[in-house]
């Protein structure tokens, strides 16, 4: 029978892809890599398909936006920033929603990247801050640009959106702090995600520089949704000394919290004043509305795939990524009623 391009990648112990990168020249291959792909082509006398092969060097035009959130309103916003920045470059947008904890997490994405022929990847968290599927992707070669939660960039040369969650969460405590509030609790998302730390990081920091010793029965565990919000206002306002002020880590959990302490018989912000994150429609459809931080994911979105296209530029101009300068966002304080005892 004749060779196959599997029986080549067997030959020369590595994969199937990197066997075509070597037939269709894509000059990034490592030299010892590459001399052993040849040798085991010319010890087969394999001979590639040319339709396939032909098939194959076409450039193509197809981002996909890999994301594991439950909350729909960002995953919305992501999807339209993304796709309007990829309709303006000509690409189109493949969207796979999948399980970040899935034991299977890094076959699914590679298998959607092969049969879809995808160009590169958008990553937000918790998948763009995962070490296991970065470096699987990194050995594969496949081009992304990460959604990350940080002041500082990671040392890579592939681009990156960093939001600064730390500054704006210090920013939504100074505010309570200013409104004369003292005990204030902090309830927060899921750890895996970054933002959970950062934003809880920014939390401390503004009540340690107010001399303000933050006390443990405030601080809630939880996730980014409704109910977790509910559930930390059952457990925050049967304390003994209940707080007078909320930081919730989204807007979600806010909501949540707001509408457990009014069954709960408290006035916003008359007895408790509660802010959120995100300035997502949560915010904005509650009585009273939130305080958040303003975070503009739609140009977050645009910024990310903006990198990520001009990257993919580059590599194909020169056969390899160039160091590419991070992206800043920094969300901004948004004071609404439900934190100030004078509305």
């Amino acid at each position: 029978m004749p060779a196959t391009i599997k029986s080549v990648a067997e030959q020369a112990g590595v994969s199937i892809k990197t066997v075509s990168r070597v037939i269709n020249n894509e000059g990034t291959v490592k030299p010892d890599t590459l001399k052993k792909v040849q040798d085991a082509i010319a010890a087969l006398d394999y001979r590639p398909n040319k339709a396939a092969r032909d098939l194959a060097g076409r450039e193509n035009f197809v981002l996909s936006y890999v994301y594991d959130n439950p909350n729909a309103y960002y995953v919305i916003d992501m999807q339209q920033g993304i796709l309007q920045e990829c309709r303006h470059n000509g690409y189109e947008l493949l969207i796979h929603p999948c399980n970040a904890a899935s034991p299977g997490i890094i076959p699914e994405i590679m298998t959607m990247v092969e049969s879809a022929r995808v160009a590169g990847l958008i990553l937000s968290p918790p998948l763009s801050e995962m070490p296991d599927v970065l470096q699987a992707l990194d050995d594969k070669g496949i081009c992304y640009v990460r959604v990350l939660s940080g002041e500082k960039a990671p040392d890579t040369s592939l681009p990156c959106v960093l939001i600064n969650d730390y500054e704006a969460a210090f920013a939504i405590t100074e505010h309570l702090i200013t409104e004369g509030h003292r005990r204030i609790a902090f309830i927060a998302g899921e750890r895996e995600h970054h933002s959970t730390i950062e934003r809880q990081n920014g939390y401390l920091a503004a009540l340690n520089k107010h001399g303000i010793t933050q006390d443990p029965s405030l601080l809630i565990d939880g996730t980014y949704s409704f109910g977790t919000g509910v559930h930390s206002a059952e457990s925050l306002l049967s304390l003994d000394l209940p707080p007078s002020a909320v930081f919730a880590c989204n807007d979600e959990i806010a909501a949540g919290m707001l509408y457990g302490a009014r069954m709960k018989g408290f006035d916003v912000p008359g007895d408790l004043a509660i802010a959120g994150f995100e300035n997502s429609p949560f915010s904005r459809q509650t009585f009273p509305p939130l305080t958040t931080a303003t975070q503009p994911t739609a140009d977050i979105a645009r910024s990310a795939t903006s990198s990520l296209i001009s990257s993919l530029k580059v590599r194909k101009r020169t056969g390899k990524l160039s160091p590419a300068e991070p992206v800043y966002f920094v969300p901004e304080l948004l004071v609404r009623a439900s934190t100030r005892r004078d509305a």
